[in-house]
């Protein structure tokens, strides 16, 4: 029987909208959509911020940047903000190279959000090339 385990990421509306920050099951990890919480005014700082909180989910389940398997991204403008969350995604994922997709949307969760980030990630992958 494969374990499922929760792990929090604190925000106050995980208890609320009934979510977890992350869910490890076997050696597999989900990471739900991640926010800046309205850290960064930029596109590129929100991008840093949310991939700080998806790095300590990610490491609570025994895993890294490195074991990221795909991506998603949904930004609130994606004419502006696409090469600068790309250089980001790239600065980050340069030799790992997740699958990565792009998605506009009109809105996040608030206002002041531009861009929200998934990640999947499988522990101990040996890539080859």
């Amino acid at each position: 029987m494969t374990t499922r385990t929760n792990i929090p990421g604190g925000s106050p509306r995980e208890p609320i909208l009934g979510y977890s920050r992350a869910v490890k099951i076997g050696d597999q990890v989900l990471v739900s959509g991640t926010t800046s919480g309205g850290v960064g005014d930029t596109a590129e700082e929100q991008t840093r911020e949310i991939f700080n909180r998806i790095e300590k989910a990610l490491a609570k389940a025994g895993a890294s940047l490195s074991d990221v398997v795909r991506t998603t991204v949904y930004l609130t403008n994606i004419d502006r903000d696409f090469d600068e969350v790309g250089a980001v995604h790239g600065e980050l994922f340069g030799d790992v190279l997740p699958t990565n997709t792009v998605v506009g949307s009109s809105a996040l969760a608030s206002p002041e959000l531009l861009v929200e980030i998934s990640v999947d990630a499988v522990i101990g992958l040996t890539t080859e090339s």
